[in-house]
């Protein structure tokens, strides 16, 4: 159990150093922005939709290692998907996170995620992007905020 909780540090800590699909996106179709007064995460989120599915996806901002991994992992995954799909990852996700879904289906890389369970705090940290997500693609222009 060890090995795997390094393992799933090392994956956090590549992502936080390293993010992908960081950066803005001209022509999006859909943007929202994401705030975690809390731990002071803030994400602007940037989405091209072709065909009812996410095209690419990009997003800017400055947040704790936990919040930017979690952007970066979830542009990853979301891309190519349809947003019904997109929102089924999302109550996975979140299930995982919040430790409703401890037990359940297995979210590939986003298992990395399934520790914060124990860090209520953190769970913020960690959704944060993945409702960014859900509001740019359901159209709503207020900022989202986990408070």
């Amino acid at each position: 159990m060890t090995d795997l909780r390094e393992l799933y540090q090392e994956l956090i800590l590549d992502h936080y150093k390293s993010p992908r699909n960081a950066g803005s996106l001209e022509d999006a179709t859909h943007a929202a922005h994401g705030d975690n007064p809390l731990c002071g995460d803030r994400l602007a989120l940037f989405v091209r939709m072709k065909d009812g599915r996410i095209e690419d996806l990009r997003f800017k901002g400055s947040g704790c290692a936990i919040s930017t991994a979690s952007a970066s992992l979830m542009t990853e995954a979301v891309k190519g998907r349809s947003k019904a799909d997109v929102e089924a990852l999302f109550e996975k996700f979140h299930a995982k996170v919040t430790g409703e879904g401890a037990g359940g289906e297995d979210l590939g890389k986003l298992e990395v995620f399934s520790g914060v369970s124990e860090f209520p705090v953190r769970v913020k940290c960690a959704t944060l992007a993945w409702h960014t997500l859900k509001a740019a693609i359901e159209g709503h222009k207020d900022t989202v905020s986990t408070e």
